[in-house]
């Protein structure tokens, strides 16, 4: 899944989007990605991250164009710098993103990477099982403007 920075710019199919703030890509109908969002949209205090929902257009592209399963949105994407993080190394970066103590969660890194995604694997494929669908996300309105839509 490794793509040169920013690859999706020069996909016909990936509508133009603002890319200056790293950007989550997340299932808006599984209540526990959901509950990722608000929970950095809590605690991002400098408000680094934007959010987008798979099921938008500009979300299912970004899924096709990394080459990932767009019917069941098994993985957030965390796209930084012009690049996609996915699965483990996504998600480590997303929490360290939010500063310390969060920043913390770089001491996974020394679990080897096939490890990290098993697990990360597990969870996103109970994820429906644990916490249930929900419809997709309703953002309040102040949080609205983090998001893409």
């Amino acid at each position: 899944m490794t793509r040169a920075a920013y690859s999706y710019r020069s996909d016909a199919d990936v509508p133009d989007f603002a890319d200056d703030q790293p950007l989550i890509v997340f299932d808006g109908e599984c209540v526990f990605c959901s509950g990722w969002v608000k929970f950095v949209l809590k605690h991002d205090k400098q408000q680094r991250y934007r959010f987008l929902a798979a099921q938008t257009p500009l979300g299912a592209a970004l899924y096709r164009h990394y080459g990932l399963d767009a019917r069941d949105y098994e993985t957030n994407i965390l796209i930084e710098e012009g690049r996609g993080f996915f699965k483990s190394d996504g998600t480590i970066r997303m929490v360290a993103g939010l500063g310390f103590p969060y920043s913390l969660v770089k001491i996974f890194r020394l679990l080897p990477q096939r490890v990290a995604d098993a697990l990360y694997e597990f969870i996103a494929r109970n994820r429906l099982k644990i916490a249930g669908r929900q419809s997709c996300m309703v953002p309040t309105p102040e949080q609205r403007r983090r998001f893409i839509t």
